[in-house]
């Protein structure tokens, strides 16, 4: 794997285990156009990547990932064409991270939000520090849950209890989502690395076969739900993209103030 190639994520081998930073702590790893193709870029290099049998994503600073950069979203609204692009770019993210043999896992150091939980949710484990805080509240930017949390959300702890956070987009802390069975474990942060890397290092020193096959075969059903739901959750998304709520919603959030949604 060629580590030059990337900017915005700072990457790191421990063995067989490789470990990815998202790099953008000034912004909460928030997710501009430039980490999204890298983050892609990642899972696909990974997958044929001779070196590595497990890869390990977190985030610097205090975040795992703040989700979608606010002034990237506004560009989606002034010219929808890129929202359509970047629809096709989030359905290739999702599919990579499925897709890719070797295991992930997501170290969720701190804030998980929207695409940022989404990505740390379809990645094969994850764990994450009890004071971290999950949700997926794109409702709140008068958006539906279209970049994977409609998948992902329901297939982990079940429809009911998904509607619950996905209609009001409520945050559960690392402790609360592993009790729910969200994720699979909350360790207290000062415990999170070495807690991952004995982990890691553990699957890393299996039969890379077993290990990969097992994988590609749990993940059968989590394909097929992907391909039934994203083009239609991320058609949903484009079309609530150009309301007058979700352009609140984001006049809102830069003002610091609540929205006042009209349903328009």
């Amino acid at each position: 794997m060629d580590f030059a190639q990337f900017k915005a994520i700072q990457l790191r081998r421990d063995g067989r285990v490789l470990h990815a930073t998202l790099n953008r702590p000034e912004n909460l790893n928030a997710i501009d156009t430039a980490l999204h193709d890298e983050i892609l870029a990642l899972f696909e290099a990974a997958a044929g990547d001779s070196e590595t049998d497990v890869l390990v994503l977190t985030g610097a600073g205090k975040a795992f990932c703040a989700g979608g950069d606010a002034s990237a979203i506004q560009e989606t609204i002034d010219n929808p064409q890129l929202f359509m692009e970047g629809a096709e770019k989030g359905k290739k993210l999702i599919h990579a991270i499925i897709d890719c043999p070797k295991p992930i896992i997501a170290k969720v150091n701190g804030h998980a939000m929207g695409l940022g939980a989404t990505i740390a949710l379809f990645c094969d484990i994850t764990i994450a520090a009890e004071h971290a805080r999950i949700a997926d509240p794109h409702v709140k930017f008068g958006l539906p849950a279209g970049d994977g949390g409609a998948v992902i959300w329901p297939a982990l702890i079940g429809f009911n209890r998904a509607k619950r956070y996905l209609l009001t987009g409520d945050a559960l802390t690392g402790a609360e989502a592993t009790r729910i069975g969200l994720i699979d474990s909350a360790v207290p942060a000062s415990e999170l690395d070495a807690t991952v890397d004995a982990l890691a290092q553990r699957i890393a020193a299996g039969a890379p076969q077993a290990v990969q096959w097992t994988k590609l075969s749990v993940n059968i059903a989590l394909k097929q739900l992907a391909q039934s739901i994203l083009d239609t959750s991320f058609a949903l998304e484009a079309l609530a993209s150009r309301t007058r709520d979700h352009q609140e919603a984001i006049n809102a959030f830069l003002e610091k103030r609540s929205p006042v949604f009209t349903g328009e």
